[in-house]
């Protein structure tokens, strides 16, 4: 089983290649109209493979809405998940168990969102921050402009999320706030225990995982084998670093995918 993140892992802005690598890029996500994300030709097609072989899960942060304008070479996925955890998606269509399950787990660790989105809105400005987002209405994030962020927010915000069960993590321009319960890991490891319930998955057969940002440091963990891309900060002990940079990432995180496939280490 695979389980991989998108943005900036499998796929990527047009900033993130070479000229001659964009050249014959996949598009894989259009919004208004505008191609905005992109695999190269090699990726696309070695997730083509991988997926023909092997159960491939994409895991994001994403909102339902936004995975949606992806198109992933070598679909359909029965399996996704979005929302940080907080939405599996069978064939395409949200799982009201795991939401329900979710919600549960939710109200009984964390502070309830409107609590803390009241709180994020007290301590913000316009001067700063771009946009605010509700994402599903399982988390919020901002983006800011990095240049006028006062210095000590992230810190002090973090401490205030953490004593009423949420996290708080940064990623570029994007400060995520989570409550804690709220993982990719957590619907990552139910998708993993449906299929060994129907036998699809053998109980004792590992997984890989791939990403790049701190919201998937939970997901690289429980990954038997855990790749991240080399522009990423992450460096969890026992991961593999790809040696490539950017969009070329993705090629190497596939490979290495199917040579442990072949192996039959995944």
């Amino acid at each position: 089983m695979f389980a991989v993140d998108l943005d900036r892992t499998m796929i990527y802005s047009k900033r993130w290649f070479s000229e001659a690598d964009y050249a014959t890029a996949v598009c894989v996500e259009r919004r208004d109209g505008a191609e905005v994300s992109f695999m190269t030709a090699t990726a696309a097609h070695a997730l083509t493979l991988l997926n023909s072989r092997h159960p491939v899960v994409p895991a994001t942060a994403r909102t339902v809405a936004q995975y949606g304008r992806i198109t992933l070479p070598g679909g359909p996925y029965r399996f996704a998940v979005t929302t940080n955890g907080g939405v599996i998606l069978v064939d395409e269509q949200p799982d009201p168990v795991w939401e329900a399950t979710v919600a549960a787990a939710i109200r009984a660790e964390s502070a309830v969102l409107d609590e803390v989105l009241q709180a994020l809105q007290a301590r913000i400005s316009d001067e700063w921050v771009r946009k605010v987002v509700v994402a599903d209405d399982c988390f919020v994030y901002c983006v800011v402009d990095e240049s006028k962020l006062p210095t000590d927010f992230v810190e002090s915000w973090h401490h205030w999320c953490q004593l009423r069960g949420w996290q708080v993590t940064r990623q570029d321009q994007t400060i995520y706030t989570v409550p804690r319960p709220l993982c990719k890991s957590h619907a990552v490891l139910e998708i993993k225990r449906r299929l060994e319930s129907t036998g699809e998955l053998a109980v004792a057969a590992p997984f890989i995982a791939a990403g790049d940002g701190a919201l998937d440091a939970g997901l690289l963990a429980t990954a038997s084998v855990a790749i991240v891309p080399a522009h990423s900060g992450l460096r969890p002990g026992g991961a593999t670093v790809t040696a490539a940079h950017g969009a070329r990432a993705a090629e190497e995180i596939l490979a290495l995918c199917l040579v442990q496939h072949r192996a039959g280490v995944s």
